[in-house]
């Protein structure tokens, strides 16, 4: 899950990116309104947590900007601006959910989670695929009714595809949802992490569509 967080101030954003990598978000940071903007509007992201008191260009015009530019995102407005007109505002440029602060970070967690969910189309938590369960909400794995291990990375690849199950994810999405944009990463890096999540989840359930990408599916062959 790639998070655009948007937040002037140094300190504060540094600890929420650190704490939702801690939860296996990739996040990159803007720190104006202007940098956000071009970002929300070239790049590929799941959601956006995004501060309204910015610099160069104030938040709700970064809002209506994504919007206007038929950016779909979710979008998260975490502010100190709390009173009812700023809610009234944010909401009618499109803003997904409305977080004051201050607050507490594994709300913040609890709700990207969800909005990531509803976006991908899915109102329960827990998705199915097969034997394979993702609680989306806690961020859990379960493979035949038990907890399935796995690292940060192959967690955010198997997350994914699994949010897009039965759908081709082509490689660069999988490279753009799974690394943070100043990473540096190897050309076969996602076909070393499919390769170990097929061992932990059955070969045959992550499908590689030469020249596309993967696809998650519950119909194996027998």
């Amino acid at each position: 899950m790639r998070v655009l967080l948007v937040e002037d101030d140094e300190d504060l954003s540094g600890r929420i990116a650190s704490a939702l990598r801690l939860e296996n978000f990739v996040v990159d940071i803007a720190r104006n309104g202007e940098d956000a903007l071009h970002a929300g509007l070239t790049e590929l992201f799941d959601v956006a947590v995004l501060d309204l008191g910015l610099p160069k260009i104030d938040g709700i015009a970064v809002l209506k900007g994504w919007r206007e530019g038929e950016r779909n995102l979710p979008v998260l407005v975490l502010t100190a601006r709390d009173g009812w007109p700023d809610k009234v505002a944010s909401f009618k440029a499109g803003a997904d959910d409305f977080l004051p602060k201050p607050f507490k970070v594994e709300e913040l967690v609890l709700r990207l989670r969800a909005l990531v969910r509803r976006a991908a189309g899915y109102a329960s938590a827990r998705l199915n695929c097969g034997p394979l369960v993702f609680d989306a909400q806690l961020g859990t794995f379960e493979l035949d009714g038990l907890p399935l291990k796995l690292t940060a990375l192959e967690w955010r690849v198997l997350s994914c595809l699994m949010l897009r199950k039965e759908t081709i994810v082509d490689r660069r999405e999988l490279n753009e949802r799974v690394y943070d944009g100043d990473a540096e990463v190897d050309s076969n890096s996602i076909e070393v992490i499919v390769a170990r999540l097929r061992k932990k989840v059955g070969a045959e359930r992550i499908e590689t569509v030469r020249g596309r990408g993967y696809m998650l599916t519950a119909m194996v062959a027998s």
